[in-house]
């Protein structure tokens, strides 16, 4: 066990502040991709399909996510041999670096392959710097802070993860006011990628000033290192089952809902619901933003009633609350489709009706329908006993298919708005609540996460055993379920189909937590 003594309150606030403030500029250089997705996409992925423009850019997002785990393991065995301090001075310098290396990249269109093959290759150093940064902020946070006030402090942590996404959105916002809609697409997007050098200068003259934490300094002074925090990790005393627990109850769980409170409901403004982009980031950068108070909350209420609670009610709430939630905040954000889709659903019928996101031409002809109702959003069915579209009471054409022209027209008649919209006041202060709900859900999953898994873990292998299961539970089932949400959406024609990943990954969360995660567990820290 570790015995903490309390700090003065300015060095406190010192801790919390330059951890924080760096978790903040390291999540804005990984969130910085996927907030500029669509024209990532444009430029390094040249498509037929601005559908599979966006899948491969978020295949590439998740590439990132997929090297964390390596990125833990190489860091944790850092962070528990060197010292917490200067594992996470190495990870944001390479973060920043790596991030400012995204906006010198040349387009494909003048380098042709080469131009993903390079985006590829830095959102895994990306990926690898991340795998290394989460844990040595919130363990040297942690390992500063009493039991009565570990939450409460490292919640700062967590919220600053959503400040990260929250500052991405305001770069860019901020960046498209100065320059204007042609200097935006034609270069000024590669801004908000080199502005990571000026985070990475302050984040590491706030992080210089920091001291080793006391917990790693009294186990380095007593010489009880460990000599391979990774082969520990894996053969200490009930490692397996902490390891477990927190994999896929508590990494998975947190993960999906805060993707897809911050994320997926932006693709879902952006594609599904075809708000203008800018409305769709600020009404999302001001939902999260407010939200922010529910990770502090959150992470105070769990020094009171405890760590877990909070995260199984959330888990609970989010699989009650997560369908209704996204269906109000989608007919508020777009009443009038949401109107037609009633009124006039779409059919498309064809034995063989396949459609590929990622094939330049469709194999058929009713593959051809969808892909083109695929690109204009509009939700549909499939019929396998018919052949051709019906909207609503009109088929279209007998035994055949329509044209683009005869599809737009029909489309138009049925009440089918396939412009760019802006909600109404009213439907604004909606759909501010929605993504105000969602973020009271992921802090409550996510707000006592910190603490929590710090307390898990042994000092000794603590980095190592709180980051690779972290970072594998976040890497992949987090860091694929934008691409993973947005080619079931593709594939089934229906713009809330997405959510049932979500909901499946809690549901198993809710189960592990529930039936494996034990009060005795959490006592490493006390």
């Amino acid at each position: 066990m570790d015995h903490v003594e309390e700090l003065p309150p300015s060095d406190v606030r010192l801790v919390i502040g330059a951890s924080s403030l760096g978790t903040i500029f390291e999540w804005y250089d990984f969130f910085i991709y996927g907030t500029l997705a669509p024209i990532v996409g444009k430029v390094f992925f040249p498509a037929s399909s601005g559908v599979a423009q966006l899948l491969l850019t978020l295949a590439t997002f998740a590439v990132g996510f997929g090297v964390r785990p390596l990125g833990a393991v190489l860091f944790g065995y850092l962070g528990d041999r060197l010292g917490r301090k200067y594992t996470f001075l190495v990870t944001i310098a390479l973060m920043g670096l790596a991030t400012a290396g995204l906006g010198f990249v040349p387009p494909a269109a003048q380098i042709g392959v080469a131009a993903p093959i390079i985006l590829l290759c830095l959102r895994a150093l990306q990926g690898l710097a991340l795998g290394g940064e989460y844990g040595g902020a919130a363990i040297y946070v942690a390992e500063h802070a009493r039991h009565d006030r570990r939450g409460f402090y490292t919640s700062f942590i967590q919220g600053s993860v959503a400040g990260g996404f929250i500052l991405s959105l305001a770069v860019v916002l901020a960046t498209q006011a100065v320059l204007g809609k042609e200097a935006w697409e034609a270069w000024g997007w590669r801004f908000p990628f080199v502005f990571s050098l000026v985070l990475l200068a302050v984040s590491l003259w706030m992080r210089l000033k920091l001291s080793e934490s006391p917990v790693f300094k009294a186990i380095k002074e007593a010489g009880e290192t460990a000599r391979n925090p990774l082969k520990e990790t894996f053969t200490y005393p009930g490692n397996g089952r902490r390891l477990f627990v927190a994999l896929f109850g508590i990494a998975a769980g947190l993960t999906v809902i805060w993707y897809t409170a911050m994320f997926q409901v932006l693709y879902f403004f952006q594609n599904a619901m075809k708000l203008e982009p800018t409305i769709a980031q600020i009404l999302v950068g001001i939902g999260a933003g407010a939200g922010l108070i529910f990770f502090v909350f959150f992470g105070w209420l769990s020094d009171r009633v405890g760590r877990k609670a909070p995260i199984v009610v959330g888990y609970a709430l989010t699989l009650i609350l997560l369908f209704p939630i996204f269906t109000v905040m989608g007919h508020a954000a777009n009443p009038n489709l949401a109107t037609a889709s009633a009124r006039a659903p779409v059919v498309v019928g064809g034995k063989d009706c396949s459609y590929s996101p990622f094939a330049k031409v469709q194999a058929t002809e009713c593959g051809k329908a969808l892909d083109m109702l695929s690109k204009r959003g509009v939700p549909y069915s499939i019929n396998r006993s018919l052949v051709g579209v019906i909207i609503g009471e009109e088929r279209m054409s007998a035994g055949r298919y329509p044209t683009e022209a005869e599809l737009d027209a029909s489309l138009k008649m049925a009440g089918y708005n396939l412009e760019k919209v802006r909600p109404s006041g009213g439907n604004i202060v909606i759909i501010l609540l929605g993504v105000l709900g969602l973020s009271a859900l992921s802090g409550a999953t996510y707000g006592p996460v910190a603490a929590l898994l710090s307390e898990l873990f042994p000092p000794r292998i603590r980095y190592s055993s709180m980051s690779i299961p972290y970072h594998i539970g976040t890497g992949y089932f987090g860091g694929f379920l934008p691409f993973v949400s947005q080619y079931i959406v593709a594939k089934t024609g229906n713009p809330y189909a997405g959510l049932w990943y979500t909901w499946a990954v809690t549901a198993m969360a809710l189960v592990v937590t529930l039936a494996f995660l034990r009060k005795g567990d959490l006592s490493h820290l006390d």
